[in-house]
């Protein structure tokens, strides 16, 4: 019996719309931006560059390929070196005012071919990162086990402060790529500065970044590095990062600085930072714990690509963020966890979900791209929507729903098609059928626990 037909009849007009099935829209204004975009990367720290290196030609391109190619891979961006504690200055030098004997062997564990390798593929954002200071900087004399530089605000050594010291080092460092032909775009002095590791690391609060920042901003100006810019500074999660950088700008260190640096281990990016103007980047963050996976959604933990997809997206949307990179690229086949977008072993290279869920952002949000303003009608779709330095748009469509959805997207501009890449549990990247567009708008169709990208067709 078609009961709903007679009684919509009989309704008021107005009333008899509003019983209607909604549509589902995503609409885009390209005029309204926000955030400029950096790019998304990895760390090969603690000798995973010279894993790399030492693979067979071929199946090291594979992995070069699969991080960084804009057509095959993911098409990452930025690549975040560690300062490896001891390399360029393995002894104290006796004082902080001595003159220190700085030594160079021009590969730095294979992190200086690495570097070389992602500027083949366009990479311009180096950031080189201090885990620590040298031991004999420190308070607690030694490389691991937190500890202070010396002569920061609250912490003094017999020998004096290390704060210039530590800015030449650090200095020296930026030189000795250059020497080697690597332009380190920016330069971190802290990771994680709010715990204590057996590893290498060193203790921090804001005020006492900031005098270091101030020093290294004056160092690095003085040797002619003016365009290398200061991150700080990595802590564990948002709000500590937060609280650190609040009170680095209470003390006058973010106007020295090139972005504001977090992890995500301690604490998810949140709202935004709205106390500072500065570029915000997510530098550090990785499933830890559980087994390798390639999985997309079928475990329903952090191994899926599509919950790093939904924190890409969050990050980027709700948080502002600039730059968002995963903790290691690339590790060997024995590693246990899914800390890594890719394994490999001496024959072949495995991609995770992961790194695809990076590779909708990496290969169509290129940097120098805005985010534009992007809704949708639909509270089980996610949307983020970015205009590329060519003027080209791209649209990230999530579903985490077991449901498929149907939607209208207006306002992509005046291309005549779009190129969906779909990605679930049983498609990987993969470019499907085009959409005609007509005055900008398009509609599709996105099944269960999908990101589908679109582009110009």
């Amino acid at each position: 019996m078609k009961i709903l037909p007679i009684l919509l009849a009989a309704m008021p007009w107005s009333l008899a719309l509003n019983l209607q099935p909604r549509a589902n829209t995503i609409v885009l204004d390209s005029s309204t931006t926000y955030q400029t975009i950096t790019g998304f990367g990895f760390s090969e720290a603690f000798g995973h560059a010279q894993q790399i290196y030492n693979l067979a030609s071929a199946v090291r391109q594979q992995v070069l390929d699969i991080l960084f190619s804009k057509s095959t891979g993911a098409g990452l961006t930025i690549l975040r070196n560690i300062i490896t504690t001891g390399l360029i200055e393995p002894n104290s030098p006796g004082s902080p005012s001595a003159t220190p004997t700085y030594v160079w062997d021009g590969s730095d564990g294979e992190q200086v071919w690495l570097s070389q390798q992602a500027a083949s593929y366009g990479v311009t954002t180096i950031y080189a990162d201090a885990w620590s200071a040298p031991s004999f900087m420190k308070t607690n004399g030694a490389v691991a086990n937190g500890g202070y530089l010396c002569g920061v605000t609250g912490e003094t050594c017999s020998s004096g402060s290390w704060i210039q010291a530590y800015a030449n080092y650090l200095t020296q460092y930026v030189r000795d790529y250059g020497s080697s032909g690597v332009s380190i775009s920016h330069v971190g002095f802290l990771n994680e500065p709010d715990a204590s590791f057996s590893y290498d690391s060193m203790l921090s609060d804001g005020t006492q970044a900031a005098e270091v920042i101030s020093v290294l901003r004056t160092t690095l100006d003085a040797a002619g590095y003016t365009s290398v810019k200061i991150n700080c500074c990595d802590a564990e999660g948002w709000s500590i990062s937060s609280t650190m950088l609040q009170a680095v700008q209470a003390a006058g260190g973010t106007s020295h600085m090139g972005a504001a640096t977090s992890h995500g281990y301690a604490g998810a990016p949140g709202s935004p930072f709205s106390f500072t103007s500065l570029p915000v980047w997510q530098t550090e963050w990785a499933d830890l714990t559980d087994a390798w996976s390639t999985s997309w959604a079928a475990t329903g933990t952090a191994v899926d690509g599509l919950v790093w997809a939904q924190r890409i997206q969050s990050g980027l949307v709700n948080s502002n963020l600039s730059a968002f990179l995963y903790w290691v690229g690339a590790e060997p086949t024995a590693a246990s966890s899914s800390a890594m977008l890719v394994q490999f072993s001496s024959t072949s290279v495995t991609a995770s979900g992961r790194l695809w869920a990076f590779a909708h952002f990496g290969r169509f949000v290129r940097p120098g791209a805005v985010r534009i303003a992007a809704t949708s009608s639909t509270s089980g779709l996610t949307v983020s929507a970015f205009k590329n330095t060519d003027g080209t748009l791209s649209l990230q469509v999530i579903n985490p729903g077991t449901s498929s959805v149907t939607f209208t997207v207006s306002g992509f501009g005046s291309v005549s098609l779009v190129q969906p890449i779909h990605t679930d549990e049983s498609n990987t990247f993969t470019y499907v059928s085009t959409i005609a567009v007509s005055g900008g708008s398009f509609s599709a169709t996105i099944t269960p626990e999908t990101l589908l990208t679109f582009i110009p067709g």
